[in-house]
């Protein structure tokens, strides 16, 4: 268990760094502590070391962990989301980063709206154009958030990427500074119901060049909890 400990001082100090170079403050990112495939056990750990953000992939693991959980923590789902399974964790996670069809986001809505919510989501944009990766195409991304702040159930918190995974971290630099331009754009351009907050980009192999070129939300798990089987 140390050694969740001393990645996560690892991480905020690398961070830390990073934002000082930049001029941000440090507790202007936030680290999402990506625990697919965690025991509870260890998720419990990582946040008596100061992880209060959590990011699962899929809706089931959420489930299976949510009354496990000792403390307070924002739960956060960051993989594809189908709409079937909206239902059950539409009262359990802050924010959605994973929107990337109006289906989806009409069956958020509805069902936020009869638990009389109004839920947090961002936009999943695939910004490489990359088969086997979900996100809606970056050309769509002005129009489809449009679309999407007309929605009452919802409220539109900004964008996420997931970038192409390369051994240098540095060729992903153009994917985060390209979806940083478009994020700037719609913050700008003042559309009811869009309150461009959040900008999800970076993992463990990344996370240090997508601060530098504008995340604010970054989601480790490696980093944090060590290598996992997924096939588990």
């Amino acid at each position: 268990m140390q050694e969740i400990k001393n990645n996560i001082i690892a991480i905020s100090r690398d961070i830390s760094d990073i934002c000082i170079k930049k001029g941000k403050a440090p507790d202007s990112i936030t680290i999402i502590a990506v625990t697919k495939t965690v025991d509870t056990d260890r998720i419990n750990y990582a946040i008596k070391c100061g992880i209060r953000n959590i990011g699962e992939n899929k809706v089931q693991e959420i489930m299976a962990k949510y009354e496990k959980i000792e403390e307070n923590v924002n739960w956060h789902l960051i993989g594809h989301l189908q709409t079937n399974k909206v239902k059950y964790i539409i009262d359990k996670v802050a924010l959605i980063h994973s929107v990337d069809s109006i289906g989806l986001a009409e069956e958020i809505s509805k069902r936020a709206e009869k638990a009389g919510l109004v839920k947090d989501v961002l936009v999943q944009v695939n910004v490489a154009q990359e088969e086997t990766k979900f996100g809606i195409e970056y050309d769509d991304t002005d129009s489809f958030v449009e679309r999407l702040s007309g929605f009452s159930g919802i409220r539109v918190k900004g964008l996420m990427t997931i970038a192409p995974y390369y051994d240098d971290a540095e060729l992903a630099r153009p994917v985060f500074r390209q979806l940083k331009e478009k994020f700037d754009m719609l913050a700008a351009a003042g559309i009811p119901n869009v309150n461009m907050k959040y900008l999800s980009m970076g993992m463990t192999n990344d996370y240090k060049v997508a601060i530098e070129e504008g995340s604010n939300m970054v989601r480790i798990g490696t980093g944090i909890f060590g290598a996992r089987n997924y096939d588990l």
